[in-house]
């Protein structure tokens, strides 16, 4: 079993940047897909990238492309989320995830950590 934690969420304006980890614990994440998702309020939780194990493959929602970028450095079993030019509806929960493949799918997803809050204020 795989545990997952994720940091770096918090406040920022309009346009700023922010860089999210999420750090796995209790297995090896390397020879897994890993995948990172958002919940706004009220909204359902919505797919935003998600890399293979190698990180020769990435995938992205069409809301985020061009703007962010996953990453992975498996020596430290950790994940990123490179967030630049924030805007306010890029404002939710973010979570991590490990799956078998670069799903843009929940169900495809079998570990989650608990989420960071990013809120983005124009």
């Amino acid at each position: 079993q795989v545990q997952l934690v994720e940091s770096g969420g918090g406040s920022v304006q309009a346009g700023g940047s922010l860089r999210l980890s999420c750090a796995a614990s209790g297995r090896t994440i390397r020879n897994y897909a890993m995948g990172w998702f958002r919940q706004a309020p009220g909204k359902e939780r919505e797919f935003v990238a998600a890399i293979n194990w190698s990180g020769g493959l990435t995938k992205y929602g069409d809301s985020v492309k061009g703007r962010f970028t996953i990453s992975r450095d498996n020596a430290k079993n950790t994940v990123f989320l490179q967030m630049n030019s924030l805007q306010p509806e890029d404002s939710a929960v973010y979570y991590c995830a490990s799956g078998g493949s670069t799903s843009v799918a929940l169900s495809d997803y079998g570990y989650w950590g608990q989420g960071t809050q990013v809120t983005v204020s124009s």
